[in-house]
């Protein structure tokens, strides 16, 4: 253990720093809207933060120590954008749907099928799905131009400015330039009772099982977070010359958020992006020396953490364009990805076009959301068009 204090350097603790501040502050606001969405209190806000921190710190630890690799896991950011777009689904309910990923993940890990599960999925399909749970960010984030027009243009000039010049920091430029201006104008209410200087705290949600939960956001959170997620990041750790064993990940992650779904854990997975500053040589020139990157990432998740009640505060405070601002923008990228995956091939491409229609549509029907039928619609497109090619 005291072997990663020797290890450590200054480059490594930097590295950590910059993966946590880019990760966190670009996406958390996509957890808040999240947890908002599914009704839940300041305090239960406050809880996911707590939480998804120390389900994250504590699996990047076990994993980093276990492999000597900087091996950073992080909250399952399309599967917060999947849940912000979910409507009529209560927060017990949602805590059974997190069991279910957590467990689907686990099972993957302890099986070794996640290489055979995801090939039953499309790529098209899975990118499709997600880019239709993102398209409603980016929506919301145009339509701010009614409410907040100076707000929205600076947010959007702040964002393509940061992605011309400093890619990893438009998200915290956008966040910095959108408080100034927000200000400016008056429009963040700040009040006594509202940021909260005392530590967060874990705060149990019972879970309730309907299959609708189940199959309508609990298998599509799996999905996303699998394919969208922990897919491309496995395939960065091994660009960068890390053969991180993938099932015991798999295993470690599913079991974290398993642990802490009940307080608001929704899905925990690999760091794609941010995880590669920890794999790099910016973290030091010795691959073998830059696994300490990923345990300064972890204490500083667990410091994040301990602070969810100041930021929920302070998103309540802030304007909703802001936070739908920041929020769809900052996904902006990921959106583009996911589309331009879906419509790669020519032979996917209807089947991808219906599943991100359908799951765009926010449609619900026998209780299940719209991600679920968008992934349905897909497979049938898929299973007629090779039934016609036969």
């Amino acid at each position: 253990m005291g072997r990663w204090f020797q290890d450590l350097s200054k480059s490594s603790a930097v590295a950590g720093c910059v993966a946590v501040l880019i990760g966190f502050t670009g996406t958390v606001f996509v957890v808040f809207l999240a947890a908002q969405k599914l009704g839940a209190t300041p305090a239960q806000t406050g809880s996911w933060i707590l939480a998804l921190g120390l389900g994250m710190a504590a699996s990047t630890i076990i994993l980093t120590l276990w492999t000597r690799m900087p091996i950073l896991t992080a909250w399952s950011t399309p599967g917060a954008a999947l849940l912000a777009g979910v409507s009529g689904l209560s927060l017990p309910e949602a805590v059974g749907a997190f069991l279910l990923c957590g467990l689907l993940i686990l099972i993957a890990g302890l099986t070794g099928w996640f290489t055979r599960i995801m090939d039953r999925i499309p790529l098209a399909v899975a990118s499709a799905l997600l880019a239709g749970v993102l398209a409603r960010f980016g929506l919301d984030a145009v339509l701010t131009l009614q409410s907040t027009p100076l707000l929205a243009v600076a947010l959007l000039v702040a964002y393509l400015l940061g992605r011309r010049f400093r890619t990893r920091y438009a998200g915290v430029l956008m966040i910095a330039v959108g408080i100034v201006v927000a200000w400016l104008e008056g429009r963040i209410d700040f009040q006594a009772e509202s940021v909260q200087l005392v530590p967060a705290a874990l705060v149990w949600v019972a879970p309730v099982f309907s299959w609708q939960a189940l199959l309508g956001v609990g298998l599509p959170l799996f999905i996303v977070t699998m394919a969208s997620q922990n897919l491309p990041a496995v395939a960065a750790q091994r660009a960068m010359g890390f053969a991180a064993p993938v099932s015991r990940i798999l295993a470690v992650t599913g079991l974290a958020t398993l642990l802490t779904a009940p307080f608001g854990g929704y899905a925990i997975g690999l760091a794609a992006f941010t995880g590669t500053i920890c794999m790099g040589p910016e973290a030091h020139p010795n691959p073998a020396r830059r696994y300490p990157s990923a345990l300064v990432a972890a204490l500083i998740y667990i410091v994040l953490g301990l602070l969810g009640l100041v930021f929920v505060g302070l998103f309540l405070a802030f304007p909703r364009g802001l936070v739908a601002g920041v929020g769809g923008l900052a996904l902006l990228s990921s959106l583009a990805g996911g589309l331009a995956s879906s419509l790669k091939e020519d032979r996917t491409r209807d089947a991808a076009m219906l599943t991100f229609l359908v799951t765009l549509s926010g449609i619900g029907f026998l209780g299940l959301a719209s991600p679920f039928w968008g992934v349905l619609a897909g497979a049938m497109a898929l299973m007629m068009q090779n039934y016609r090619s036969k």
